[in-house]
């Protein structure tokens, strides 16, 4: 048996204190009452904080390493299934209990599946995901909240003052320098992915317009600011916000994965792209390399028993109905949903409350799936597995996340950038592979959409085969955050 235990820090808190004893001691007793064959298990326990997230307590994942019967190569572990426990919820459970029940195969019954076993990118929760941005006014009406309120703080750090000052200082110094040589184009392009309600545009907006009055170089008169956004909504509150900069301000509706399907006319223009809190919600799978084997977690999304029971019921529908309501809500959205199956949704109204039950309710069942070569393996549209290769093999067992929306919105936007442009990006980011080896980074829920922390040394490893410098920084203007500044350009 092979035992991770990743909160280690947890066991000398002096507030949230956990024990080994507490936390496995049940596990492996179950483990042991069960028949399993011991030296074939890994158990991993995480500390899961996220209070909205698609784990139970204690799951079972298969570990399918390929032809059952054929040979083991020399110097390879290979495991039947992996055991993972959320210790951060174990308090008040009955471990050995809740193990055995899920050994063998009773915690599950009456699970309602929305999907076959797939990579995670391609699971229906991403599919809830887009439905969250492109229906976000009615999500927002029915909880009776702004997005931006369900961040840790009430806010996003991308709206901090001091932040602006230091990134319109540092642009300054490069139009000054362009100026002064002649090579300064007549039209200044920044690009903000991802803008939210439009108040950090604002911010930037008048700093800029504030330190070029004082500055006298009129950079502001030469300025177009592009904001890039998925939802419509965002972009339409957005326009009110900068109101004020109106002629200096263009919308566009972009996918993050995808700008240069819009973009692709500002193709070595941009002088900076500013992105805040987008990374972390773009389709991400995760890869893994356990016991000298490479995998791929594959993910299927399920409503427990009990909470299918109560959603079916809320909407005079059976258990077996919820795939199919789900699947008609994340292609038509709520106001359709209504009028397709009136029988099941009579408004509108209802249509959103059962997408928040659904929401609140899914959980991911995962596999290892083994991967024949990472070569084979599509990162993105223009990077393949090979990239992951230096990270999973850089030590011991890792699983880690893949950032497949990152890296593809990340290798587009790069080739945007002026050859003295910028890219500032404020995120949730993994700045070394071993953080995956010491905690929990996500799948979590933030309201109605996705978060997992983004593979920092991933990116920085393809962008400087691009001939990119990426640096990573705490975020210097705010204390006690886990944001992240990373910082992309041309290597000198």
């Amino acid at each position: 048996m092979l035992v991770d235990f990743r909160p280690h820090a947890r066991l000398c808190s002096p507030t949230t204190p956990v024990t080994i004893d507490e936390s496995l001691g049940p596990v492996v007793g179950a483990l042991g009452e069960s028949g399993t064959d011991l030296s074939r298990v890994r158990v991993v326990c995480d500390w899961v904080q996220y209070k909205q997230n698609f784990r139970e307590v204690v799951e079972v994942r298969p570990i399918l390493s390929g032809d059952p019967d054929g040979p083991v190569p020399e110097g390879v572990r290979d495991d039947d299934l992996e055991v993972a426990v959320d210790v951060r919820r174990a308090a008040g459970v009955d471990l050995r209990a809740r193990t055995r029940e899920v050994l063998e195969g009773t915690a599950g019954v009456g699970d309602v599946f929305l999907e076959d076993w797939t990579p995670t990118r391609q699971s229906c929760l991403w599919g809830f995901n887009a439905l969250y941005w492109s229906a976000l006014e009615l999500w927002e009406k029915a909880t009776g909240q702004a997005y931006e309120q369900a961040l840790p703080g009430g806010e996003s750090d991308a709206r901090n003052r001091g932040a602006a000052r230091d990134v319109i200082g540092e642009l300054f110094a490069v139009w000054d320098g362009l100026a002064d040589r002649g090579a300064l184009p007549p039209e200044l392009y920044v690009v903000e992915i991802g803008v939210g309600n439009g108040a950090q545009a604002r911010v930037f907006l008048d700093e800029l317009r504030d330190m070029d009055a004082r500055h006298g170089r009129g950079y502001y008169r030469r300025l177009h600011y592009l904001m890039c956004d998925y939802s419509q909504h965002v972009l339409d509150l957005a326009r009110e916000t900068v109101a004020d900069h109106a002629e200096h301000v263009s919308a566009f509706v972009v996918d993050a994965c995808r700008p240069r399907s819009v973009l692709a006319f500002l193709q070595f223009r941009v002088f900076l792209i500013y992105i805040s809190n987008v990374y972390d919600n773009l389709p991400n799978d995760e890869v893994a390399q356990l016991g000298g084997r490479t995998y791929l977690v594959e993910s299927r999304a399920y409503l427990p028993a009990a909470e299918a029971a109560e959603i079916a019921a809320s909407v005079n529908a059976r258990p077996d109905q919820l795939p199919g309501l789900v699947s008609t809500l994340l292609r038509l959205g709520p106001t359709l949903l209504a009028e397709a199956r009136p029988d099941h949704v009579g408004s509108p109204d209802e249509a959103v409350a059962f997408w928040r039950r659904v929401w609140s309710a899914v959980r991911l069942a995962e596999r290892y799936a083994g991967l024949a070569g990472l070569d084979l393996y599509e990162l993105s549209p223009t990077v393949n597995g090979e990239a992951l290769r230096p990270l999973l093999e850089s030590g011991a067992d890792v699983r880690m996340h893949v950032s497949n929306g990152a890296v593809a919105s990340f290798t587009e936007t790069i080739g945007l950038l002026h050859p003295f442009g910028k890219l500032v990006c404020h995120d949730l980011f993994a700045r070394d592979v071993g953080a995956y080896r010491t905690g929990f980074r996500g799948p979590g829920k933030y309201d109605g959409s996705v978060v997992n922390w983004v593979n920092g040394p991933l990116l920085a490893h393809i962008g400087r085969r691009r001939g990119f410098d990426v640096s990573y920084a705490p975020f210097a203007h705010r204390t006690g955050t886990n944001i992240v500044t990373m910082t992309a350009q041309v290597r000198d």
